[in-house]
């Protein structure tokens, strides 16, 4: 969080994960009675920028002047707590300039996607998911009064295996809006910066215990769980009567938990923990290294309706 970091430093790990977000643009043929198109949840058909109701989409349209779209999208849904939003604005922004023909690299793709989703948008949350879908793979990012670096963490293979193995993800059928919890957690209140404290030192073990060979990985797990529980301190919006259910089912089956909703969990205890969640979806998944990117480049020349020859 910015009016946190600003004056105190705060830092995550942060990895990302083989579930995408596509976004496909491309300039709307002039057939129509409408001028754009998008389709997410929902269908719009509008002739006017200021009609589309998706703030991100709306605002990225604006920020990068663009005009006569067709933007069609995920792999997971919104408001799951897997950096959704923010994978779509990253996603949304690097289409757009790769349709303008032009290239942005990473930490412009970050930067504008924070602007977009903080300043245009107005909502509240922190920085971490926009890098994370920008640069991708497994790395330590630091805030400070400068802004930010991204590190990346050095594991070897067989280690950072054994980290995907043990980490189990079920999806829960809850969805809420970050902003919202953010705005109802008020990190500005400095009774909890203590807390906030603990868990940006808690940032130095983890690394530690992910990067020495010679440490039992289960450590990692166990400081998942001591962070959600510190996490749970800084505001009631994090968590609910449901989230809380579900952990304790999952921690009594033998996993520790961090996220939204993800287990670490020891070897041998596995099934037993996909068995404790069987009415929850189970989502496989491996760990990914690529950062946002273009799959398929065909830039198109917008010309203006009053520059078209009659």
């Amino acid at each position: 969080m910015e009016n946190y970091f600003r004056e105190n430093g705060e830092a995550v790990l942060s990895t990302t994960f083989d579930k995408y977000c596509y976004v496909n643009a491309r300039h709307l043929p002039r057939f129509f009675d409408y001028s754009t198109e998008l389709s997410y949840s929902r269908t719009e058909r509008v002739t006017s920028i200021d009609d589309i109701q998706h703030p991100l989409i709306r605002n990225a349209v604006k920020q990068l002047d663009m005009h006569e779209l067709l933007v069609p999208s995920p792999d997971l849904p919104a408001r799951s707590g897997l950096g959704t939003n923010s994978s779509f604005a990253v996603g949304t922004l690097n289409a757009f300039y790769a349709l303008k023909g032009k290239y942005a690299d990473k930490k412009r793709l970050a930067d504008e996607a924070i602007y977009l989703e903080r300043v245009l948008c107005d909502e509240t949350g922190g920085w971490q998911d926009q890098i994370a879908a920008a640069f991708g793979g497994f790395n330590r990012i630091n805030f400070s009064a400068g802004g930010y670096e991204v590190l990346p963490i050095i594991i070897s293979p067989e280690r950072k295996k054994q980290l995907c193995d043990s980490l189990l993800m079920f999806f829960t059928g809850f969805t809420r809006f970050s902003s919202e919890v953010q705005k109802a957690n008020r990190l500005d209140d400095r009774s909890k910066f203590a807390r906030l404290r603990e868990m940006h030192q808690l940032v130095d073990e983890a690394e530690r215990v992910l990067t020495d060979r010679e440490t039992d990985l289960d450590e990692f797990g166990r400081l998942l769980d001591h962070t959600w529980k510190l996490k749970r301190q800084t505001g009631s919006a994090v968590s609910t009567c449901s989230i809380d259910a579900i952990y304790e089912k999952g921690v009594r089956a033998g996993a520790g938990v961090g996220g939204f909703f993800v287990f670490y969990v020891p070897e041998g205890k596995r099934e037993s923990v996909r068995k404790a969640m069987s009415d929850l979806l189970y989502i496989p998944f491996e760990f990914e290294n690529g950062g946002t990117r273009v799959i398929y480049y065909s830039p198109e020349r917008y010309l203006p309706r009053e520059e078209q020859q009659p």
